[in-house]
């Protein structure tokens, strides 16, 4: 398949795992499974890693502005995901009376049991947590531009090498075979076509507001970097279409990080707010939240105000930022807000990880095709405000 471009792989994989789980019997399931287990885990170790290599040097390069760049990115992507749950809120209250009225609730059981395991699995612990590697990458980075260290900065340019060349050789190369592997086992379970059954219109509207909402993102970096939006969105396709597969922000990150690079942004800007961007801007995932909370409510018989989901949109930026290592880790985030802050019981919470697991892909691929307008948005208020470094050959580099 190297022939192909990513995308054309990507896409290919996704439709032979859909087609050969409908008919292979459970050895050959089991046995993509087992490849999957192998690859997550290693995907697992590695995304640390990534975080590492990426925005230590992303960071050190910028020199004292760095912090300020920091945090400009980060008001930019958590600002970004509250606006994305106002919109499904709104979205949602003018819709399902209509949409829903006919509809009721049903008991599922989580979705992920019936999912076939692998004839082996190896452990493989990642060296860090997310949040750890999050961390230490902004005190080395940070540190490392605060002092001007030449040699800690060349090892970790180094190091960046060393993780490119793993994303080169072994990542890419591998994923379509995983994400033909997922869907497979996702058709042969049955497990997606049940619950879109019953949640069909639901998983529509989730759609289209991605959709738009990708649009109002990339008009806005678009405005700003005077690029055509719907150019910038065609570029991050590949990304958009990794997600789906992968199921997962932080192991899209190399695929994210190739394609952000092309929206004329500048290459240490890209190498700091993507992998950045790949834990903190959740905007899809919280569209997909709230839609399928308020759903779920809706089928209850119990009317959310804005009062009561406002806080619970402005706790899920928080809550879900340690979330995207792992393919349905924003709903297991959020469970313990759900039960806390809108008061969810058992079979509604197993409700609720049916209809997000069914269609995590989506939210996903929205996250990381947003982190490109968002690296776009960074760099261009960036550039204007010379806010990261002052320097006036870097912002020309």
């Amino acid at each position: 398949m190297k022939g192909f471009g990513l995308l054309l792989r990507i896409i290919i994989a996704i439709g032979l795992g859909i087609a050969f789980g409908s008919f292979v019997n459970d050895w050959f399931i089991r046995l993509f499974a087992t490849f999957n287990d192998l690859f997550g885990n290693f995907l697992g170790f590695i995304i640390p890693l990534i975080i590492l290599g990426f925005i230590i040097p992303g960071i050190g390069s910028m020199g004292k502005g760095a912090g300020k760049l920091l945090g400009l990115t980060a008001i930019i992507a958590y600002s970004s995901t509250i606006i994305a749950g106002i919109i499904a809120f709104l979205s949602a209250k003018m819709i399902y009376p209509n949409l829903l009225n006919q509809q009721s609730l049903q008991s599922f059981s989580d979705p992920t049991k019936s999912l076939s395991s692998g004839f082996i699995q190896i452990e493989m612990p990642p060296p860090m947590g997310v949040m750890t590697a999050l961390l230490l990458a902004f005190v080395l980075g940070l540190g490392i531009a605060a002092i001007k260290g030449d040699s800690l900065y060349k090892l970790s340019l180094d190091f960046r090498d060393i993780i490119h060349l793993v994303i080169e050789k072994v990542i890419i190369p591998l994923l379509p075979f995983h994400i033909f592997g997922i869907f497979a086992n996702m058709t042969s379970a049955g497990q997606v076509s049940t619950i879109l059954a019953v949640f069909a219109k639901v998983f529509v509207m989730i759609i289209i507001l991605h959709l738009l909402y990708l649009f109002v993102q990339y008009t806005v970096a678009g405005g700003l970097s005077k690029q055509n939006p719907l150019s910038m969105l065609k570029t991050m396709a590949p990304a958009y279409f990794t997600a789906l597969g992968t199921q997962s922000s932080a192991a899209t990150i190399p695929v994210t990080l190739e394609h952000a690079k092309r929206l004329k942004v500048r290459e240490n800007i890209a190498d700091f707010t993507v992998p950045l961007l790949a834990n903190i801007h959740l905007s899809g995932s919280t569209i997909t939240l709230v839609s399928c909370a308020l759903a779920v409510l809706f089928l209850q018989g119990d009317a959310a105000t804005l009062g009561t989901i406002f806080p619970f949109i402005l706790m899920l930026g928080v809550t879900m930022i340690a979330a995207p290592g792992v393919p349905g880790g924003a709903v297991m985030a959020a469970i313990g807000l759900l039960e806390s802050m809108l008061g969810f019981d058992s079979t509604m919470v197993s409700l609720m990880i049916a209809l997000y697991l069914a269609q995590d892909s989506l939210g996903t691929a929205c996250n990381v095709t947003g982190d490109g307008a968002i690296t776009a948005i960074t760099d261009s208020l960036s550039r204007k405000g010379k806010s990261f470094n002052g320097d006036a050959e870097v912002a020309q580099s």
